[in-house]
C-alpha cells in the first residue's frame, strides 16, 4: 500500500501541474449521479492524461523522464474504474478517481502519523476536501511532461519557477513537496534529502525558513498541505463538454 499510495499521490501532483481549462468544481458533484463513487475509491486505497498508454497518435506521459519509474499504481486505478463502471456507467472520470485516490491513499498510509498529532481521519478529509467534476483528456504529451515538470536534479530556482508558472508561491511549493507527515522536512534539515531537488529546499536558500517551520510544527504542515492540495486540484480542469468520461482509463473512448 505504501508504494501505491506514494505513486498515486505523485501522479496526481503531476497531473494537476498540466491542466488546461479553468472551470468550477464541487465536492458533492457525484452526490446524485453516483453516490457510491467516493466510498468505492476509498475502498481501493487533473485530466488523467498520465494514464493513457502510448499509441500511434501520440507518445504519452507515462514514459516521460520525470515520470519514468516513479508513476505506478495504474492497475489499482483500472480496478476502481471497472467497479465504478459497473455501478455508474460513464459517470465518474478517471481524473476524479486519481484526485480522490491521492487524498485517500495519503490518509491510509499516513494515518498513524496523523493520529499521533491528534488529527483524525475526518478532520484530515475536511482539510483536504477534494473538488470533483473533472473530465478526462483525449490526448497526452510526453513533450509537455518533459518541459513542464522539474526533474529530481533540478536546482531551487527551477523548482520555484515551475510551480510559479502554475500560480504557486514558494511556501506552497515547499508544502506540497512533503507526502505524509513532516518527517520529510526533518530529514532535509538533517541533510538527508533523497534527491538533489529535495535537498535544494533546505540548502541555504530562500525556502530554508519555511521548511524549518514545517520540520518543527506538524499541525501547521497538515493545515497548509490540505489547502495547497485543494488549490492544486482546482488547476485548470476539463469540465462540462470538454474532454470525455473514459470507460477505460488507459485509452480514449473509441480507440
Amino acid at each position: 500500500m505504501a508504494s501505491f499510495s506514494f505513486s498515486i499521490f505523485f501522479m496526481s501532483t503531476l497531473l494537476f501541474l498540466l491542466g488546461v481549462v479553468s472551470a468550477q468544481l464541487s465536492s458533492n458533484f457525484y452526490a446524485s449521479s453516483c453516490p457510491a463513487a467516493l466510498s468505492t475509491i476509498q475502498g481501493a486505497g487533473c485530466d488523467a492524461s498520465v494514464l493513457l498508454d502510448d499509441n500511434p497518435s501520440f507518445k504519452g506521459e507515462k514514459t516521460a523522464g520525470p515520470n519514468a519509474e516513479s508513476v505506478r499504481g495504474f492497475e489499482v486505478i483500472d480496478s476502481i474504474k471497472s467497479t465504478l463502471e459497473s455501478k455508474c456507467p460513464g459517470v465518474v472520470s478517471c481524473a476524479d478517481i486519481l484526485a480522490v485516490a491521492a487524498r485517500d491513499s495519503v490518509v491510509a498510509v499516513g494515518y498513524p502519523s496523523l493520529s499521533y498529532y491528534y488529527v483524525d481521519i475526518d478532520h484530515w478529509v475536511a482539510i483536504w476536501n477534494v473538488q470533483l467534476g473533472r473530465r478526462d483528456a483525449t490526448t497526452a504529451s510526453s513533450d509537455a511532461a518533459e518541459s513542464d515538470l522539474p526533474s529530481p536534479f533540478s536546482d531551487l530556482s527551477i523548482l520555484l519557477s515551475a510551480f510559479a508558472n502554475k500560480g504557486f508561491t514558494a511556501k506552497e511549493t515547499v508544502v506540497v513537496s512533503g507526502v505524509f507527515d513532516n518527517t520529510y522536512f526533518r530529514n532535509l534539515v538533517d541533510k538527508k534529502g533523497l534527491f538533489h531537488s529535495d535537498q535544494q529546499l533546505f540548502n541555504g536558500g530562500s525556502t530554508d525558513s519555511q521548511l524549518t517551520t514545517y520540520s518543527l510544527n506538524s499541525a501547521k504542515f497538515f493545515t497548509d498541505f490540505g489547502s495547497a492540495m485543494i488549490k492544486m486540484g482546482k488547476l485548470s480542469p476539463l469540465t462540462e463538454s470538454k474532454g470525455e468520461i473514459r470507460t477505460n482509463c488507459r485509452k480514449t473512448n473509441g480507440s
